[in-house]
């Protein structure tokens, strides 16, 4: 017996989310390569620097929040919608202000951290107040 479309809801979860999927495992994939990039070849220049930290800190909050992307883009839509935009942006935004800081140095780059964090706390707000109306 074939369900339809509309009282199946893995059909709806899975028609809604199959962009947000890629991008969830498009991020994974890049943090942890930029993991491995960092720990090998990196290196030398964090020896030098004493960078690896901040590094680390962009790599943890990159793989953490991918995870929560991978999670949000099985959820409803009505779920997600919203904070997973605000994880993605507080990924690009906070780890990657952290990349760049760690491998130039430039603190300037450490201005937009906080832009990130922002949008990383967003996304757990909204996923938050839009859990008490599950």
């Amino acid at each position: 017996m074939r369900l339809r479309k509309s009282c199946d809801p893995r059909g709806e979860i899975m028609n809604n989310s199959g962009g947000a999927l890629r991008i969830a495992a498009c991020m994974g994939l890049l943090g942890v390569s930029l993991g491995a990039f960092g720990a090998h070849a990196l290196k030398g220049h964090f020896e030098e620097n004493g960078h690896e930290a901040i590094w680390e800190t962009a790599v943890l909050y990159h793989l953490l929040h991918a995870i929560v992307l991978l999670v949000l883009a099985l959820a409803p839509l009505d779920l997600r919608k919203g904070a997973y935009w605000c994880f993605v942006s507080g990924i690009v935004i906070f780890s990657g202000s952290l990349y760049l800081l760690a491998v130039t140095g430039a603190t300037a780059f450490g201005a937009l951290t906080p832009f990130g964090g922002g949008l990383l706390l967003a996304g757990w707000l909204i996923i938050g107040l839009k859990a008490r109306h599950l």
